[in-house]
């Protein structure tokens, strides 16, 4: 399960990601708190629109971010992103202490951030596979994802109760200070395979050939058809949290306990992920099956205890789906194209927030808390129902060939 640890640079690269993912999870928990109910009167649609224009530069920036990611060595860019974002981290942290941060500073933070980690996902997602030999990608992105949810097993915890003590600020202040650790990691890695970049080439040809490479191939755009819409419409997990925290008359605290039961599940999802040799694309249609159901019966939960166990079973199918579609990306192309074709799978994955979160935070407004969640339900149930579509046509493709043979 930990294979990929007796790895030296992916270990030291393992543990300073751990400790900024921690940092990046108070702050979320933080941010999307104060937005919800100290910036605004409970709205549901303003949670949206922070994390619309947090995630949404990952699909404005697209033409040049996955560039970056093939051009620049990896190690280098990275230390560039993460010192970035500790800064603004620490800018946002110090507006909060001194009591003057307004809605419309939360939002330009959270763009800017975005538009920061635009450029460091595709990056961090595609290095993973340059710190580790082929036969341990698997393991290594799925743990990964451990590690990143691990994080949220503390982060939102202790940023709910830190904001109910000290105030949001100090939290923001946590997370840049957070950062020093990824920074540490990178600066030990050693030069290497983590330095080396792809041939250059004109910038709009290279762009357009990341499109057309996976346009090629239709394997590709079905997994990215399916991550596009349970991405998009199901995995709103902070407007999900918030405003059932409220519903239930719970404070930042509660809201802090959801994230960690959704983060309990994903745990577990990721390790045993890390315990898979290669992913199989029919675990990603068992898993958008049991995310719409396990959504379904949250958002049918009489109470707070019972929505809080029924998150792990939300957050073991979010991390199998994840994992799985990651390994066989990364797993499925070439290295030459990985950059680009990562940028392009983080740009749908994360960029459809501009429309989702919205979208989902207007339901939540509008009708309820959870409509909103089985709206998400819905959009897990769909994505199974194109990747059960794929799997039948294969079969039947495969019968075909055999019959003639």
């Amino acid at each position: 399960m930990f294979r990929s640890l007796r790895v030296h640079d992916y270990r030291i690269w393992a543990a300073g990601a751990l400790v900024s993912n921690v940092g990046t999870w108070m702050q979320r928990t933080a941010q999307d708190w104060i937005v919800l109910t100290q910036l605004t009167h409970n709205d549901a649609f303003a949670v949206g629109i922070t994390m619309a224009l947090q995630f949404g530069p990952q699909l404005l920036l697209l033409p040049i971010t996955g560039l970056a990611a093939d051009r620049i060595p990896k190690r280098t860019l990275m230390m560039m992103t993460q010192a970035a974002m500790g800064l603004l981290a620490l800018g946002l942290g110090v507006l909060a202490v001194l009591h003057v941060v307004t809605l419309l500073e939360v939002y330009g933070f959270a763009f800017l951030l975005g538009c920061t980690a635009a450029f460091d996902a595709p990056a961090r997602q595609s290095f993973v596979s340059e710190l580790v030999p082929p036969e341990h990608l698997t393991n290594a992105v799925a743990l990964n994802s451990a590690s990143f949810n691990a994080a949220r097993l503390i982060g939102p915890s202790v940023a709910g109760l830190l904001t109910e003590v000290v105030g949001p600020g100090w939290v923001f202040i946590l997370n840049a200070a957070s950062f020093a650790g990824v920074l540490a990691s990178l600066a030990l890695i050693r030069p290497g395979r983590a330095g080396v970049t792809t041939p250059r080439g004109r910038g709009v040809t290279d762009f357009v050939a990341g499109f057309r490479y996976v346009a090629s191939r239709r394997d590709l755009v079905v997994v990215f058809t399916m991550i596009f819409i349970i991405g998009t419409f199901g995995m709103n997990f902070p407007i999900y949290a918030s405003t059932m925290a409220v519903l239930f008359h719970q404070g930042a605290t509660g809201y802090g306990l959801l994230s960690t039961a959704l983060a309990i599940g994903a745990v577990a999802g990721a390790l045993l992920a890390a315990r898979r040799t290669e992913p199989r694309f029919g675990l990603m249609v068992v898993a958008g099956v049991l995310f719409g159901v396990g959504l379904m019966i949250g958002a049918l939960a009489p109470s707070f205890l019972v929505l809080a166990i029924a998150l792990p079973l939300v957050g073991v199918a979010s991390q199998t789906f994840m994992t799985t579609a990651n390994g066989t990306v990364q797993l499925s192309v070439e290295r030459w194209v990985r950059g680009r074709v990562m940028a392009i799978y983080m740009a749908i994955f994360m960029g459809g927030t501009v429309i989702g979160a919205p979208v989902i935070g207007w339901i939540a407004n509008t009708l309820g808390p959870r409509e909103g969640m089985v709206a998400g339900a819905i959009a897990g149930l769909v994505s199974a129902g194109i990747g059960t579509a794929w799997m039948a046509r294969g079969r039947r493709t495969a019968q075909q060939a055999a019959t003639q043979g």
